[in-house]
C-alpha cells in the first residue's frame, strides 16, 4: 500500500525519536504535542507502535532505537466523543493492518439510559479486556469519555471465568450447560446472537461474548470429536479450531463483584493518549450527573430495571450504582501514575513540550486547477506527496484527470483511507485525501462485532407457527409442524418437520434449511398440498422449466433482432465524466458501480440500450442515472427525464440541479 515508506520517514522525524526517548523514562513523563493536524496525530501513534523498519534484505534497522523496540508499550487513546474514536481507530486500523487494535465503546444501547446495553459494544469490549487480561505488549485501545466512565471486571475475575475447550476433551456435557446457565448463556432452538446456546443430540452450539461468530462442538459420547466456526445465518461451517475460550457477559455477569477502573485494568507500561482533557472531564461529569438522576428515577419507581415485555434479560443491566462508576476526578488522579500524550488544542497536566510543525488539507472546492497548482508548488520544494483514496478505482480517477488537463503530478498513491489530510513540514511531506479533495463525506468503518441481520433466517423458521405453509424444492408444499429431535446414526439431532397429503411427515436437517421456504402466492387462496413420492411435484417443475425455456428463446430471438439494428455509440469518458463521478459524496456501493459501468458500455457500443436499472428506495438509482444523462449531455445529446407525478419531477429537477452546478450543463 506504499505506506511503509511513509512511515519510515516519520520514524525518522527528530520530534517522533524525542517522543519515543522521553516515553523511555522511568518517571512518568507527561508530553503536550502541538501543531499536529488533520490525521497526522495517527501517522505519529501508528510509527510508534510499529516500532522499527525493515531494511530492503528484510533485516530490522531498529530506527527508533534497541530500547523502544524491547519496550513494546501499549497505547491507550481517549478521543473527545464516540465518532472521533471511530474515525481515529478507523485511521490508524488502515496504516498499521494491526491485529493489536481495539476499539473500546461504551456497553449501553444510549448514554442516558442505564438500563439497556448493546450486545455488539459488549462483545468489543470483552475482546479488548480478555486480550489485555491474558499479557503482553504492544496493544492499542482506542475509546472515548463515556467508555472511560464505566468500570470493569478485574483481570483475574475475567480469566478465572472464561471456560476453556479443546478437541479430544473428556466433557461433562450436563454440568457444563449448568455452567452456561450459571453465567448467564440462555437455552435456545438456533443461537443468532451473544449469549445463546443449544444443544442438538451430540451438537453444541454456543455464542461467546468473545468471539464474531458462534462455536459449534460435536461430541461422540462425552468427547469433543470436533469445534468449528459457524455462520448462524446459513448454519454452515466455516474452519475447524483446536480449542476455544467461552467468555460470559462481563457487563451484566460479574455485576455484585469487585470491579476497577479501566486505567486499572491496564498493564503498568501503557502510555494514555488524551484529545482534550477538559472536554473528556466535562463528558464524565455529564454522566456522573445522568446516572444520579437515573439512580433517582429508579428510586421513587419512575423507571424499572427489570425487562420490558420486548426487551432480551440477557440486555438488561439491573444493579448498575455509583460503586460501577468512574468519577473524573478519579480518572484525573490516576492518570499521574501513566505516560500521558495530550495532543488538543490545549494541554491540562503535561510538563513537557514537542513542537511538530503540520498543517490541514486545504479545501480545493473541486477546482482542479488550485489544487495542481498546489501540488506543483510542493512538488518544486521537493515534499513527498501520498494521495490516500479508500478504493484504487478513485486514485485511477485522479490520474486520470491530471491525464486529461495534460499535468503530470508526480504521487504515491495509497489505496487505503485516512480520516484528514495534511501537510507535514518538519520531513517534507503532502497527505491529500480524495474524499476532500472531491468534498464527498467520509464514513468510518469499525468492525461490528456481530451482524444482527445474520439471524433472520433462523428467527423466521421461529416464527413460523404450525400449520403455516412451506416449499421444499425437492418435495414441493406442505405445512409447517414444528421442530423435533430425531436420532441419526445413533445421534439426536434438531429437524424441520413438515406434513404432506395423506398424513406423510418429512423431516428436513437443519443443515439443510436452505431447501425450504415460506410458502409465497396469491393472498387469500390456499396452495394445493403435495403427496409424497408423487411425481406431481417433479411434473409441475418439469413443466415451469419447459415454459421458461420458451419465454428465454422467445427474448434471444427479440434481443438478436435489437442487436442488429445500429445505434448511437457515446464517446468514452472524458475527464468531466471522472470529475463528476469522483464528486459523489459517498462511496459507490459495488451494484451502484457496477449498474454505472454496464450503462455506460451499452452508451458506449452501437447497439441501441436496453437495460433496466432497479433498486429499493435510496440505493442510488438517481446517481446512476444522472451520470448516464450527464454523459450523453456531453456528447452533444438533449436528455429527458420521465417521472410518474409532478413532486417526483421537481425533487428530480432539485438533484440533478445540486448535481451538474459545476458543470457546463444547463438543466
Amino acid at each position: 500500500m506504499n505506506l511503509q515508506q511513509l512511515l519510515e520517514q516519520y520514524q525518522r522525524n527528530p520530534r517522533l525519536q524525542q517522543l519515543a526517548g522521553q516515553l523511555l523514562y522511568a518517571d512518568k513523563q507527561h508530553i503536550y504535542l502541538t501543531n499536529l493536524a488533520g490525521s497526522s496525530v495517527e501517522q505519529v501513534l501508528a510509527a510508534l507502535f510499529l516500532g522499527s523498519q525493515h531494511n530492503p534484505d528484510g533485516t530490522a534497522s531498529h530506527v527508533l532505537g534497541n530500547d523502544w523496540t524491547d519496550a513494546g508499550l501499549n497505547h491507550l487513546v481517549v478521543l473527545n466523543d464516540a465518532e472521533e474514536a471511530a474515525y481515529f481507530h478507523n485511521t490508524v486500523e488502515n496504516i498499521t493492518s494491526a491485529l493489536d487494535l481495539f476499539y473500546f465503546p461504551a456497553s449501553f444501547k444510549n448514554r442516558k439510559n442505564f438500563k439497556l446495553l448493546n450486545s455488539s459494544n459488549v462483545m468489543l469490549r470483552t475482546e479488548a479486556l480478555t486480550k489485555l487480561s491474558r499479557g503482553g505488549h504492544r496493544k492499542i485501545i482506542i475509546t472515548y469519555p463515556e467508555a472511560l466512565f464505566e468500570k470493569v471486571v478485574l483481570p483475574s475475575t475475567l480469566s478465572d471465568n472464561i471456560i476453556q475447550i479443546k478437541a479430544n476433551d473428556t466433557i461433562n456435557l450436563d454440568g457444563l450447560l449448568e455452567l452456561f446457565v450459571m453465567y448467564g448463556f440462555v437455552r435456545t432452538d438456533f443461537v443468532y446472537e451473544p449469549g445463546q446456546f443449544a444443544v442438538r443430540g451430540g451438537i453444541l452450539d454456543i455464542y461467546s461474548f468473545g468471539n464474531e461468530k458462534p462455536y459449534r462442538i460435536e461430541l461422540f459420547g462425552n468427547e469433543v470429536d470436533s469445534i468449528r466456526i459457524f455462520d448462524p445465518e446459513s448454519q454452515l461451517s466455516e474452519r475447524r479450531l483446536l480449542q476455544i475460550s467461552i467468555i460470559p457477559n462481563v457487563e451484566t455477569q460479574f455485576d455484585s463483584g469487585e470491579k476497577v477502573t479501566l486505567l486499572e485494568f491496564l498493564p503498568e507500561h501503557t502510555v494514555v493518549w488524551l484529545k482534550d482533557w477538559d472536554v473528556i472531564k466535562e463528558k464524565i461529569e455529564v454522566q456522573e450527573e445522568d446516572l444520579g438522576l437515573y439512580l433517582q428515577r429508579v428510586a421513587d419507581g419512575l423507571v424499572t430495571t427489570e425487562p420490558d415485555d420486548d426487551e432480551d434479560e440477557t440486555k438488561i443491566l439491573k444493579n448498575i450504582s455509583l460503586q460501577d462508576i468512574v468519577p473524573a476526578a478519579t480518572t484525573e488522579r490516576q492518570l499521574q501514575q501513566f505516560h500521558t500524550v495530550e495532543f488538543g488544542f490545549r494541554a491540562h497536566i503535561a510538563n513537557y513540550e514537542i513542537a511538530f510543525n503540520t498543517q490541514p488539507q486545504p479545501s480545493f472546492n473541486r477546482q482542479f486547477d488550485l489544487l495542481i497548482k498546489n501540488l506543483k508548488e510542493y512538488e518544486a520544494k521537493g515534499y513527498h506527496i501520498y494521495l490516500f483514496a479508500e478504493q484504487a478505482k478513485q486514485l485511477e480517477r485522479l490520474h486520470s484527470i491530471f491525464t486529461d488537463l495534460k499535468t503530470e503530478i508526480q504521487f504515491t498513491p495509497v489505496a487505503t483511507s485516512i480520516h484528514e489530510g495534511f501537510i507535514d513540514n518538519d520531513i517534507k511531506v503532502v497527505c491529500y485525501t480524495d474524499h476532500q479533495i472531491f468534498q464527498r463525506y467520509h464514513k468510518y468503518k469499525v468492525k461490528q462485532a456481530f451482524n444482527k441481520s445474520k439471524a433472520l433466517t433462523l428467527k423466521t423458521l421461529r416464527d413460523l407457527q404450525p400449520g403455516d405453509y412451506v416449499t421444499h424444492i425437492d418435495h414441493g408444499v406442505g405445512t409447517y409442524s414444528g421442530l423435533q429431535k430425531i436420532e441419526v446414526n445413533g445421534k439426536l439431532q434438531e429437524a424441520v418437520r413438515i406434513i404432506y397429503k395423506d398424513s406423510d411427515i418429512l423431516y428436513v436437517n437443519i443443515n439443510s434449511l436452505h431447501k425450504i421456504s415460506k410458502y409465497t402466492g396469491k393472498e387469500g387462496t390456499q396452495p394445493k398440498i403435495n403427496k409424497l413420492g408423487s411425481d406431481v411435484w417433479s411434473k409441475l417443475k418439469e413443466k415451469t422449466k419447459t415454459k421458461v425455456k420458451e419465454i428465454a428463446f422467445d427474448l434471444i430471438k427479440l434481443y438478436a433482432q435489437r442487436k442488429a439494428q445500429e445505434g448511437f455509440a457515446y464517446n468514452p469518458d472524458n475527464y468531466m465524466q471522472t470529475e463528476l463521478e469522483a464528486s459523489f459524496i459517498y462511496e459507490d456501493t459495488p451494484d451502484q458501480a457496477k449498474a454505472t459501468a454496464d450503462v455506460k458500455r451499452d452508451m458506449e457500443s452501437n447497439s441501441p440500450m436496453d437495460r433496466l436499472v432497479c433498486g429499493d428506495v435510496g440505493f442510488g438509482k438517481t446517481e446512476v442515472a444522472i451520470r448516464a444523462a450527464f454523459k450523453a449531455a456531453v456528447d452533444g445529446k438533449q436528455v429527458a427525464v420521465l417521472v410518474p407525478t409532478t413532486i417526483l419531477a421537481f425533487q428530480h429537477y432539485k438533484n440533478f440541479k445540486d448535481r451538474l452546478k459545476d458543470f457546463p450543463i444547463t438543466v
